[in-house]
């Protein structure tokens, strides 16, 4: 029973880790771009789009099918980056145990 106790501290502590990147995740925002930097997007740490900024030059009419491309793979990039830096901070909390999204600790 004494291992029992020390693994259920263990998880304990991982699930207090987790929740403490996971409000630090809460706090940061992601940039991620397309074309050349012509169309920035932000994302929160929990994904939701914050910003969009365009470049001036795009606001042609003739260019808008161009330009709502670009916005949605702006919008890819960031969440793509959100995602990579989301994984690294797990990564560092679980010591690279691979654990199932939404796992809650202790059992």
């Amino acid at each position: 029973m004494k291992n029992l106790a020390g693994l259920m501290k263990q998880a304990s502590q991982m699930q207090s880790k987790m929740e403490e990147m996971q409000a630090s995740l809460e706090k940061i925002e992601i940039q991620g771009s397309a074309g050349a930097g012509m169309v920035t997007v932000t994302l929160s740490g929990k994904g939701d789009l914050k910003a969009i900024t365009i470049d001036p030059k795009l606001a042609d009419p003739t260019e808008m099918e161009m330009l709502q491309d670009l916005i949605v793979a702006a919008c890819a990039d960031a969440k793509t980056r959100l995602d990579k830096t989301a994984s690294e901070e797990m990564q560092k909390v679980t010591g690279g145990l691979n654990l199932p999204p939404g796992l809650k600790l202790p059992f």
